[in-house]
């Protein structure tokens, strides 16, 4: 209770009032121990709030407080109070973006999205909201968590952003340029940091901003990303022979990375990695070459092969081992379980904030069919359009702090396995558990922990919103 206390008291400096961060903390607190997944009131339900939805609600549309202040904040506390991974000195994050279906029709920044998933149980297109998302990997006892840091609306935002930060471009590039800015002043409290992240993210635009970064940030953040199975690189050039005419090439030939697996297979060499969690034999190669037509910036690039399959992986940093990175890049994983908790265990993308400013979506309109906030006009309607968009970014940054609070629980204070002795499970975990286990047995034991901590600055907003604490705190610590 200390430790969650203790977080909540870190954020504090982030709101101008204090009935806005009491109604923050509980939002927080009810996501994580809510039992439903109906939105604002299953919060207020959880903790035994009085009946007060509106207040709970313009919480998330208030201007007392703002997220990148927020987010700041929190990634300074996880930078603390973390066992963060860390690789030759360069802490290790992630990054993914997650398509979430939305049906509101006057809610900002939905667009008709392609759905890129295998899973044939998945629409082709939907209309929702496409989130990019950035954690920090953590590891104790045998498990590793991506505590998420941030998750903002990356799509669908370029005209309404305008409105806030003028022509400065700020939040106003697309999904992978936007990703790569997050990921780095994320990072800003970490230190010299390593991205994993998919293949969507090898773009030269992605490279340019990360350079630009790296060089004006006063810090370092190098990519780790895998290839197309078409993806061409270039050989650097031979040196130039005196008094040739014509004018000098810039670069040499093209390679074709996976025609490497054939041409240059006698040079892989085989070693021992840790794949996915388990010793397993890779055979890999490492290659230095260029790549990006017109950038031709200089990587490393690994080919791999393992039980039959092969990947090529690029990694700005040409230092860096190979495999390092082959070790790095299945850890990448864990940002996918993150999305799952978050979806699953708190509810992070339920939310449905919306306003009679913006104009009604067009299910019908074409992808690429001009922005509806274009169309918005006059100071007031585009208020309220912002106040919205804010209410459904800071609803995600709540879930953002709810999962990785469970899952910082789960690995600074469940080492014992003391939650197996109260919560069944029909396969026992053999390393530390899971947000679902840790939000379980808060939700069994919260009272408990208010009522034996009462002069906690936590406990005490929490008693001041409730309906009649010393009746709920009767009936449950009694039970």
């Amino acid at each position: 209770m200390k430790f969650l206390d203790e977080a909540f008291v870190a954020l504090r400096k982030c709101f101008s009032r204090d009935v806005t961060h009491s109604w923050f903390v509980a939002m927080v607190i009810g996501m994580m121990i809510r039992t439903d997944k109906l939105g604002v009131t299953s919060m207020i339900r959880s903790l035994g709030l009085a009946p007060r939805y509106d207040a709970a609600v313009r919480m998330f549309r208030s201007g007392a407080w703002h997220l990148e202040e927020a987010e700041d904040a929190w990634a300074a506390f996880v930078a603390e109070h973390a066992p963060l991974v860390r690789i030759g000195g360069l802490a290790v994050q992630a990054t993914d973006g997650v398509k979430v279906c939305k049906e509101g029709a006057r809610i900002p920044s939905v667009k008709r999205l392609h759905q890129e998933s295998g899973n044939s149980s998945k629409p082709d297109y939907i209309n929702g909201h496409l989130y990019g998302a950035v954690g920090a990997l953590a590891e104790a006892g045998g498990k590793t968590y991506c505590i998420p840091l941030a998750c903002e609306i990356q799509d669908g935002a370029k005209e309404i952003m305008s409105w806030r930060y003028g022509g400065s471009g700020l939040r106003q590039g697309s999904h992978v340029v936007e990703t790569i800015r997050l990921s780095y002043y994320m990072g800003e409290k970490l230190g010299d940091s390593v991205l994993l992240a998919d293949r969507l993210f090898m773009t030269i635009p992605a490279l340019e901003e990360l350079d630009w970064l790296n060089a004006n940030g006063g810090r370092r953040m190098e990519l780790i990303t895998p290839m197309k199975c078409t993806a061409v690189a270039y050989e650097d050039l031979p040196a130039r022979t005196p008094g040739t005419r014509g004018r000098p090439r810039i670069i040499g030939g093209t390679v074709k990375l996976y025609s490497l697996f054939t041409t240059m297979a006698d040079e892989f060499n085989t070693a021992m990695a840790s794949v996915y969690g388990r010793q397993q034999e890779v055979k890999c190669l490492t290659v230095d070459l260029r790549w990006g037509k017109g950038l031709y910036r200089k990587m490393r690039f690994v080919l791999a092969s393992m039980d039959g399959a092969q990947i090529v992986l690029a990694c700005t940093d040409t230092s860096l081992d190979p495999l390092a990175i082959i070790e790095l890049y299945a850890r990448r994983f864990t940002i996918e379980s993150t999305f799952k908790a978050m979806k699953q265990d708190v509810a992070a993308f339920s939310n449905r904030f919306w306003t009679y400013g913006m104009p009604k979506l067009n299910k019908s309109a074409k992808s690429g069919s001009p922005d509806r906030a274009t169309t918005i006009a006059g100071d007031y309607a585009r208020e309220k359009t912002l106040e919205a968009f804010d209410a459904n970014e800071r609803y995600a940054f709540c879930a953002v702090m709810a999962i990785g609070l469970l899952q910082m629980l789960s690995l600074r204070h469940f080492a014992d396995g003391s939650i197996s002795k109260i919560r069944y499970q029909r396969t026992p975990p053999t390393s530390l558990p899971s947000e679902a286990a840790v939000a379980d047995f808060l939700r069994k034991n919260i009272f408990r922990l208010f009522a034996n901590a009462p002069d906690l600055a936590t406990s005490r907003k929490i008693n001041a919103l409730m309906l009649d604490p010393v009746l709920i705190f009767e009936k449950l610590v009694a039970s």
